[in-house]
């Protein structure tokens, strides 16, 4: 066996080879060398296992002994009787003479019975003798003489023990001399069709070839034209052990080395893989017929079509298997190992590969240390760029390629994906079950997805999805057509128009599988990585493309990344312009779906299922968890607190609401939207607008929701947050969960009595403003009378502040608890007028034509003296008389009348202030009180001028006197119905009271009315 030691490379290779080319037109050596028997090599023994193998040359005696007694006169092959009968009915009389010619014929059959066994045996030593001889290399030796001399490696090997050609077949790509080339391709092809022709091969594998029942090493036992299968065997074996299949064989290393190099070496031309050939050569004619024999050609051209449904079963399964070798290791497939073995070689790809399926050899391996050349700005050649694509796509569309997908994800597939085996479906619907879309998934079969969306890469090029390609053609066609067909920005593209009408439910199932796989890896959004990869380095602390830390995971590197994103110049150590693009980008897509963040799905996968469970629209399982904040558990409160923030400053992430509100930016807000700062401008705007005839209603809801949002935690509104962080550090410390409310009653304190700042009030006004508009924003008075609101105003909207008025005007039927809250916030929007949402809205024009010059707290007192004015809007004057009836309630909610009777009222109403409640109105005593001092002149002149125009007032309109509207109110509707029902109220119902005087029959009515208060008569003649 020393001889074997060193086993010629081109008699490995010929396990399952044979013949490809025809060999008319060949050159004149290889013609007189087939054609002339005088010149070919006598036998000299039979090399390696082969020799020792008595069965191989004694099958058939009599086929042997002709061969051997005829040596001398040499051999033509169409003169044997054994294969006269085959050669007449199969070969064509042209290829009698030409011995190359006839093994051509005959080995090619496609049924092995078509031979007679006879014939295949003389076949057999014919090959085994010619193989064995000297004579044979130096045929070599004389044809490829300069080749010889060209390849050192080739050139330095001893003559005589067959090396020699061995080498020239393992540089046979390097081989320029046509004369050579074709002199080692014919024979190969022709001679080398037998595994046990191969020195050392059969010792190799005799032990894995009977374990795994791939057929008998002796020819009494299997027809030789069957070894083909035999290594077709092997080599499924050599899948399932790599798939660690249940039950599968675990072949020697030797025989592992030959199986995988006997493939490396059929890689160029498919004719070589006896199996493959006569499994596939009905498919080759329909699909491939007019593509060229070498190279890997075929080979391609079958891969391409395997998933057609006119592809024969027994050709996918023989192509499946030999791209499973081609994934364990890249040089099966001559067209990949020939297009990029530079490329590999400068990118130090191929460290070590002497161990055919080491690390380095592996398909993945190669592809993505290049893929990281690629994405670093490193120029790998066009050639091999599309080799890589053409294996990308191969893996995308059969996940049994990746054995670590094969054997982690078996119960996933089995359970939720069988039947989906074609064109990538299966992988999607692995990907499906990722998502959590389908039940649980293992850590394992989720790991093997993600490692194997990074070999194939499909961010780079979406065209490598065929599942994705296929589904999002259409809408390809129709919103992405300005990009550049496989530009990674088509997948960006698909984003923007997610849950648009251009969008196919096909294609937004099959883009949200394959966006949750890349929003894992920041790394799969080629854009992203080019723009940011140096941030990335300089602030996160990043290693190479293919290369992980378990200091800074894949998915921890993103929100490294947008934490720097919004950080301010004095803070530092912020991403450069063109990097905070693409995280805005990102961060856009990640609100769309909160799948589509890592983070966000991990902490939050409780509270979800909790409290979110049917909020599956897009965009409300993210509203939901801000709606339940407080609920959330700390990990989930804390993540979803940090993205509102971020939301507060860059609206623009939410890319729903930002599609919902277009009309309204376009028309009111386009000049700060076009502002790549926001600092929540942009939320402003849409919150001051609000109400224009652009908004719609999805826009509206989504407005509202921000700002319910804000009012649950300060840092929630940026521009709050960045006026009042120095305030809210310094007063309010102490305050775990600070919002603008805490503030306000510091902002109504006297000036000199203020401890929060001037720009803090400034922006707390702002706040409070907007908060006026819906009650839903003021927490306190929303969870006080929600249930009076279910009760009265369960039809009103909210927006406007219309509940609010609803619950103002049915003020009297209120709970307890809301009736003090209503009186409170009516408090307040009495000494700052601008606060009532309903007045400024409905007075707006009125207050611009005739209060420009007042300040905002005197703005009601400006309407009330020009009330009566024949320019008053008729609806803005009834608002200002809503506002004074409630001012005559209660004299707080008169500014104007408490400041100028401040020191009448203790002296003259002591004993109702001694009765009165913080929150509750006292019906309008304090004023009955100072009416009845007024008729005694005893009042000071500011308090006597008030009440004096309170006088006048309610003696034109009744409903501005509390004590007549709670005495007298079921007597005017039965004395005074028409009267009351007028629209403009001039003195006419108080006149019909007194006419009908002695027909009231209420007590208290008839002492408000009668002449127990002769100065109502005395107040009412000043008219």
């Amino acid at each position: 066996m020393a001889d074997c030691i060193r086993v010629p490379l081109l008699l490995l290779l010929m396990c399952i080879l044979s013949f490809v080319h025809s060999i008319r037109g060949e050159n004149n050596v290889i013609a007189k060398l087939a054609g002339n028997p005088e010149n070919l090599p006598n036998p000299a023994g039979v090399l390696g296992p082969a020799a020792g193998n008595p069965g191989a040359i004694e099958k058939n005696q009599g086929a042997g002994a002709s061969l051997s007694r005829r040596r001398s006169a040499g051999l033509k092959l169409a003169e044997e009787a054994v294969c006269r009968e085959d050669l007449t009915r199969l070969c064509p009389k042209h290829s009698w003479n030409n011995n190359l010619a006839v093994l051509e014929c005959l080995q090619d059959r496609k049924e092995e019975t078509e031979i007679a066994a006879e014939c295949n045996h003389l076949l057999w030593n014919y090959k085994l003798n010619l193989t064995t001889d000297p004579k044979f290399e130096s045929v070599a030796v004389e044809v490829c003489k300069t080749t010889i001399s060209e390849i050192k490696e080739c050139a330095a090997e001893e003559l005589g023990k067959g090396y020699l050609v061995s080498c020239l077949v393992d540089h046979r790509g390097n081989i320029t001399d046509y004369q050579c080339n074709q002199y080692i391709t014919k024979m190969t092809s022709i001679v080398f069709s037998d595994f046990r022709l191969i020195c050392g091969f059969t010792d190799k594998c005799r032990d894995d070839i009977n374990a795994l029942h791939c057929g008998s090493i002796s020819t009494g036992e299997k027809d030789i034209h069957s070894q083909g299968e035999v290594i077709a065997c092997l080599e499924k074996g050599l899948v399932r052990e790599a798939e660690e299949q249940p039950g599968a064989h675990a072949i020697k290393d030797d025989c592992k080395k030959a199986i995988m190099r006997v493939a490396e070496l059929s890689s160029d031309d498919f004719h070589l893989d006896r199996y493959l050939y006569f499994a596939c050569r009905e498919d080759r004619e329909r699909f491939c017929e007019h593509t060229l024999a070498g190279e890997g050609r075929v080979y391609k051209c079958l891969f391409n079509h395997k998933f057609e449904e006119a592809m024969s079963e027994r050709c996918r399964e023989a192509l499946t298997t030999r791209q499973k070798l081609i994934a364990q290791d890249y040089k099966v497939s001559y067209s990949l190992a020939k297009a990029c073995k530079s490329d590999l070689r400068k990118y130090r790809c191929s460290v070590d590969t002497n161990m055919p399926r080491a690390r380095e050899a592996r398909l993945s391996y190669l592809l993505l240390c290049l893929e990281s050349a690629v994405h670093r700005g490193r120029v790998v050649s066009g050639e091999c760029q599309g080799e890589m694509m053409d294996y990308r796509r191969m893996l995308m569309e059969d996940f049994s390629l990746s054995p670590e997908i094969v054997l982690h994800c078996r119960s996933e597939i089995e359970g939720h994906c069988s039947g989906l085996h074609r064109k990538g479906r299966t992988l999607h619907c692995l990907m499906r079950v990722g998502r959590g879309d389908e039940g649980a998934i293992e850590p394992n079969c989720q790991k093997a997805l993600q490692t194997l969306i990074q070999e194939a890469d499909p961010g780079a090029d979406y065209r490598i999805d065929r599942a994705l390609n296929e589904a999002c053609e259409s809408v390809i066609q129709t919103a992405c057509k300005h990009i550049r067909n496989g530009d990674p920005m088509i997948l960006s593209c698909l984003m923007e128009h997610l849950y648009t009408e251009k969008m196919v439910e096909d294609c937004e199932q099959r883009l949200l599988e394959l966006q949750y796989f890349i929003a894992r890896d920041w790394k799969l959004d080629p854009i992203l990585y080019k723009k940011c990869q140096g941030d990335a380095s300089r602030l996160c602390h990043t290693h190479g493309w293919n290369e992980t830390s378990e200091m800074m995971p894949p998915g921890a590197i993103f929100s490294c990344l947008y934490r720097h994103a919004y950080r301010s110049v004095e803070q530092g150590r912020r991403l450069s312009r063109d990097c905070k693009v693409e995280v805005q980008r990102i961060l856009h897509q990640r609100a769309l779906d909160v799948k589509l963040d890592p983070e966000l799905q991990r902490r939050c996968m409780t509270d979800l299922g909790k409290w979110c469970s049917e909020k599956t629209e897009a965009g409300q399982e993210l509203e939901c968890l801000q709606d339940h904040l407080e609920d959330l558990v700390s990990d989930c409160r804390d993540v979803v607190g940090n993205l509102t923030e971020l939301e507060s400053e860059d609206i623009q992430i939410e890319a729903l609401l930002m599609r919902a509100c277009e009309p309204v930016i376009q028309a009111y807000c386009h000049e700060v939207a076009d502002n790549q700062i926001d600092t929540g401008d942009l939320m402003e705007c849409l919150v001051q607008n609000k109400h224009q005839k652009e908004m719609n209603e999805k826009c509206a809801v989504g407005v509202t929701h921000f700002q319910l949002i804000q009012i649950k935690d300060f840092r929630f509104s940026y521009k709050f947050k960045t006026a009042c962080k120095e305030d809210v550090l310094k007063l309010y410390i102490t305050i775990c969960t600070f919002t603008p409310v805490t503030m306000r009653n510091d902002t109504l304190q006297d000036a000199k009595d203020q401890r929060v700042s001037l720009k803090c009030r400034k922006q707390l006004r702002v706040e409070e403003v907007e908060m006026s508009e819906d009650i839903r924003l003021e927490p306190e008075l929303y969870d006080s009378c929600k249930q009076d609101i279910n009760r009265l105003c369960q039809n009103v909207a909210f927006g406007n502040a219309q509940v609010i008025e609803c619950l103002k005007e049915n003020k009297r039927q209120l709970t307890q608890r809301c009736h003090q809250r209503i009186f409170k916030l009516q408090e307040v929007e009495m000494v700052d007028p601008e606060l009532d949402y309903q007045l400024m809205r409905v007075c707006k024009h009125m207050i611009r034509r005739f209060c420009t010059e007042s300040e905002g707290k005197n703005v009601l007192q400006c309407l009330k003296q020009n009330k009566n004015s024949e320019l008053m809007d008729p609806k803005c004057k009834q608002m200002i008389t809503k506002r004074q009836i409630t001012q005559n309630t209660d004299f707080r909610l008169n500014p104007v009348l408490r400041k100028a009777c401040k020191a009448d009222i203790p002296k003259f109403c002591q004993s109702i202030l001694n009765k009165a409640t913080a929150d509750s109105e006292l019906e309008g005593q304090v004023i009955s009180c100072l009416k009845l001092k007024y008729a005694d002149q005893r009042l000071s002149p500011d308090c006597e001028d008030q009440i004096r125009v309170i006088l006048q007032e309610s003696a034109l309109d009744y409903r501005l006197d509390p004590q007549l509207q709670i005495h007298c109110t079921q007597e005017i509707s039965r004395l005074c119905p028409e009267e009351a029902a007028a629209q403009e109220q001039t003195g006419q119902v108080e006149e019909c009271l007194k006419v009908n005087l002695l027909k009231i029959k209420q007590e208290g009515c008839k002492k408000v009315n009668g002449n127990e208060y002769p100065q109502y008569k005395n107040s009412i003649k000043l008219y």
